[in-house]
């Protein structure tokens, strides 16, 4: 009775949406969709025909079929004697894009009004590009040598393990296009700070030098909160039909597969809880278009606290999973309740914070902001600094193979980087650094 009661909401949905959005044009496809007066559908279409034409143009049949049953009308109509039965089946007009938000409108995104279109655009066909994005509970228990992903454990510098999800090559550059085709073109909120070309963790600490109280707090798993319905609606809101949407959502997630999960939750020591987020659909970390997509889903996370720290006279930014809000001195008097804010917000839009990771430092203490010190001015930590001064010492003294303790590939380009980083930060300190680093013997 269930999946007869769905069918017939899902093809009076079709029906509403064929033509003009008008009372009497709405009525009159549902009398044609059943074969016979539907006297319970009036309060129905007067609501569809009232709605704000943005929601409408933004409903799918199944959010439309979704509304259809939970219409009281609908509802008493099969308690009645006789029951809606669909005669026929009024196809939707030809897929088309809708227009784009207010504010992205003169956002140039590519033209996909069906998946046709988009298999073409990568240059797949349409069976290739099905083969990428079968749904998830099929490719998850498909064998391993049917995966799209590579998977490897990564150590965390912190402790604990980081679970990288890396595209197979012939997945690879299909992902880069659609970042560089599409989600490049959509601006994050301007509190974002990571993963933009406009944008660099400098900035991101520059904003919170010489506040009287650092507020930092930390997003728990950030891709792996990112689930494949997130990024469906994503895309939905940039205005690709329904199908086109559900492939672009399919083609930039995973759900790891269940020999992976085996073997993280037995040697991997990952906790069930984060074990059982991995299965669902969502975005992987390794992948080049993961880092966007988080971004602009997470575009409601900050307006919120942008919002949040205006109140307080703070300011607000955020650098990937990394949450900092700034300001006077007040805040640390009121940390447990901006705590408390800021979680709720956190969970309302789909995250969970990393209590272990909360702070709150007055000036009197170092304040860091990823790394970087803010008291004053962005800042390289002076203990970091004299390490770094040390090892091009060493290198300088008894040679750079002698420091390089770890075996990095490339440990010139390693220590050229760290003095890059440094004169980033404060260009008299990496002045000096640089000076040693040019007098190391690499020939030697």
């Amino acid at each position: 009775m269930a999946s007869l009661v769905r069918l017939t909401a899902l093809a009076l949905a079709r029906a509403l949406q064929v033509g003009q959005r008008t009372p009497d044009g709405m009525a009159a496809r549902i009398r044609a969709c059943l074969g016979a007066e539907a006297s319970w559908c009036g309060p129905l279409v007067e609501r569809c025909a009232g709605m704000a034409g943005e929601r409408w143009r933004r409903l799918s049949v199944r959010s439309l079929a979704d509304l259809i049953e939970r219409d009281q009308g609908f509802h008493f109509a099969w308690i009645a004697h006789e029951p809606p039965t669909v005669r026929r089946y009024l196809l939707r007009e030809a897929d088309r894009m809708n227009p784009l938000p207010l504010g992205l409108d003169r956002c140039q995104v590519p033209f996909w009004p069906h998946a046709g279109a988009l298999a073409a655009w990568l240059g797949i066909s349409p069976g290739g590009l099905w083969r990428l994005t079968r749904p998830s509970d099929w490719q998850r228990r498909s064998p391993m040598v049917e995966q799209h992903y590579r998977s490897h454990l990564v150590a965390k510098r912190t402790g604990g393990w980081r679970l990288l999800e890396v595209p197979e090559p012939y997945l690879m550059p299909l992902q880069r296009r659609v970042l560089d085709d599409l989600l490049d073109r959509i601006p994050p909120h301007e509190a974002a700070h990571g993963y933009t070309r406009e944008r660099s963790v400098v900035d991101h600490a520059r904003r919170h030098c010489g506040q009287a109280v650092v507020l930092r707090f930390d997003l728990k798993d950030f891709f792996t909160a990112v689930k494949a319905s997130r990024v469906h609606a994503l895309f939905t809101t940039l205005g690709y039909p329904e199908e086109v949407a559900r492939a672009l959502a399919a083609l930039c997630t995973v759900a790891t597969p269940e020999p992976v999960l085996r073997r993280l939750h037995a040697e991997g020591g990952m906790d069930w809880e984060r074990v059982q987020r991995l299965r669902d659909p969502h975005l992987p970390q390794g992948a080049p278009t993961s880092p966007a997509l988080a971004n602009l889903c997470a575009f409601g996370l900050d307006v919120r606290l942008a919002s949040l720290a205006g109140s307080l006279g703070a300011r607000y930014s955020r650098y990937a999973d990394d949450l900092v809000l700034s300001g006077p001195a007040q805040l640390r008097a009121a940390f447990a309740r901006i705590e408390r804010h800021v979680g709720r917000i956190v969970s309302e839009e789909g995250f969970a914070l990393n209590p272990r990771k909360t702070r709150c430092t007055g000036a009197g203490r170092r304040q860091t902001v990823c790394h970087v010190v803010v008291n004053d001015r962005p800042n390289l930590p002076r203990d970091e600094f004299d390490r770094l001064k040390a090892i091009l010492h060493q290198c300088v003294r008894d040679g750079p193979a002698t420091q390089n303790r770890e075996n990095r590939p490339d440990w010139r380009a390693h220590l050229r980087g760290r003095v890059a980083w440094a004169t980033q930060l404060n260009a008299a300190k990496g002045a000096r650094l640089a000076r040693l680093f040019d007098q190391i013997d690499w020939a030697g």
